[in-house]
């Protein structure tokens, strides 16, 4: 067991097939934050909203229909499933994959909203995260190449010339996860039917910023 001055005690890892999680204080506590707040989503139900008419009396009731609860729940859960997970892994590649999960998970999210100007939004961010995948996944490629492993705990053991291949890295991690609060407050979600959904897109980016900085910091 060591102590690191990011990550804190090291207390073992388990192995899962191809992917590896390791437990430390700052993957432990942020995987128990991410599956607290999943199952906070999990078994929230929505309210219905008001919407006030202009130049009319009275408020607008707008239903959401169960179906459409449902998708955009599910897709919250697996966000938030998808983020605690990648909290634990070692792997740079297996955290570039979480990334994507929950990067498919948050336009899931914001396209269930039957809304134009959402589903506009979701597109958009749709397209960012495609792109966003390149420089992702090639940084994982070029850092193997470079040293020979994708271990976050290798690679922080002895240090190696990868100070771009990380620049590219956290480039592809922003347009996979980073963004997506910025285009959900484009979509103006939160006066959407059943936004409380939305709420975990801001957490999952938020751990992963956090998550992502801490990998970087690490590894050298």
């Amino acid at each position: 067991m060591f102590m690191d001055p990011i990550t804190g005690n090291f207390y073992g890892y388990i192995p899962f097939g191809d992917i590896i999680f390791y437990l430390t204080d700052f993957s432990m506590i942020a995987f128990l934050v991410a599956l607290f707040f999943t199952l906070v989503v999990y078994l929230t139900k929505p309210e219905q909203q008001l919407e006030a008419q202009i130049n009319d009396f009275g408020d607008k009731l707008n239903i959401v229909s169960l179906k459409e609860l449902k998708i955009r729940r599910l897709m919250a859960i697996i966000c938030g499933i998808s983020t605690a997970f990648a909290m634990l892994t070692g792997d740079i590649f297996d955290y570039a994959l979480f990334l994507a999960v929950v990067g498919i998970a948050n336009i899931g999210i914001v396209s269930a909203v039957k809304k134009e100007w959402v589903l506009n939004a979701a597109y958009h961010y749709g397209i960012i995260a495609i792109i966003s995948s390149l420089p992702l996944f090639g940084a994982a490629a070029l850092i193997l190449a470079k040293t020979g492993t994708l271990s976050i705990f290798e690679l922080s053991k002895t240090s190696h010339d990868i100070f771009y291949q990380k620049i590219i890295y956290a480039v592809g991690m922003v347009g996979e996860t980073g963004i997506a609060p910025f285009y959900a407050a484009k979509a103006e979600m939160f006066r959407a039917p059943g936004a409380p959904y939305i709420l975990m897109i801001h957490l999952s980016s938020l751990l992963i910023i956090i998550r992502t900085a801490e990998i970087l910091l690490t590894i050298h």
